[in-house]
């Protein structure tokens, strides 16, 4: 099983290049591109020269040896009667499908959207995700639903919301392009819903899970903070990911606990997050 990490801290922490470098050095077999910042008009990926800021990561990366696999477009991907930033996100969700791509990246993750008229919920994401599917049609990518949480009304509890059960997602995939689509689960967001991650994971089977968000929570609030920290039963999901024949790659979204790491530790910390996703490849290949 192939490890990967996002860029998303060390990247605003040192820059692409020089995270590239230190993830590198640290033994990462792959990357997953964070693209969170592209709300900012001024991000890079929303220049004209766009193409020639890929190619230059993309020259870091290679001569590092470190393919880029996955990705994670900006969100939220749509808002309900937002018409302005509806326009500008969609073109911005199409511009970070067409990076992930020119990366080489094989999936890229789009968050699926709650609406408040919970009667429309399905037939409006299918309609946002298709029109995707037709806007990148020229890609060589997958995009990659994920299963998600929300608040209550008065914002004090996390309640399910879209693709958070199992049988939610598979019901989602299984209404797109299986050639365009597959499912990315992110399993610390399972137990926020009250949702077991092994028994989704046995929901979603292997052939339609082709990617994860690796992290640990305590089951209360979305802390992606490393394995082994939380509450999360790792044992019971690396069995339940071995026993579907899991083929994918193990993606941490574990970054929150560098947060406040000074930068001469960062090297350190990032070790650390490595040697916790080797613990986790171990305990996958001893149900093989």
């Amino acid at each position: 099983m192939i490890l990967s990490t996002q860029t998303s801290l060390l990247s605003q922490r040192l820059g692409e290049h020089d995270a590239i470098r230190l993830l590198a050095s640290t033994g990462f077999d792959a990357l997953d591109f964070s693209m969170f910042e592209m709300h900012q008009p001024g991000h890079p990926l929303n220049q004209p020269d766009y193409r020639s800021y890929l190619s230059a990561i993309r020259q870091t990366a290679d001569a590092c040896g470190l393919p880029f696999r996955q990705a994670h477009a900006p969100f939220p991907t749509y808002i309900d009667n937002q018409t302005d930033y509806n326009t500008v996100t969609r073109d911005r969700v199409i511009r970070s499908i067409e990076a992930a791509s020119l990366l080489g990246a094989q999936h890229i993750v789009v968050h699926p959207v709650w609406f408040r008229q919970s009667t429309e919920q399905k037939e409006r994401n299918l309609a946002i995700f298709n029109d995707l599917a037709e806007a990148t049609r020229d890609f060589p990518i997958k995009i990659c639903l994920e299963n998600m949480w929300g608040h209550n009304e008065t914002g004090d509890r996390i309640i399910p919301n879209v693709c958070s059960t199992g049988s939610d997602f598979a019901d989602y995939l299984d209404a797109l392009d299986p050639q365009r689509f597959t499912a990315c689960l992110d399993l610390g967001h399972c137990g926020l819903v009250g949702e077991d991650a092994a028994t989704m994971i046995r929901q979603l089977d292997g052939h339609r899970l082709k990617a994860l968000h690796v992290h640990d929570n305590n089951h209360l609030e979305d802390q992606h903070t490393a394995p082994f920290s939380g509450q999360m039963d790792w044992p019971s999901i690396m069995e339940a990911l071995a026993g579907i024949g899991y083929d994918g790659d193990l993606t941490l979204e574990a970054d929150n606990f560098m947060a406040h790491v000074p930068d001469d530790l960062l090297p350190s910390a990032i070790r650390y997050l490595h040697d916790c996703g080797r613990q986790l490849i171990r305990m996958f290949e001893q149900h093989l």
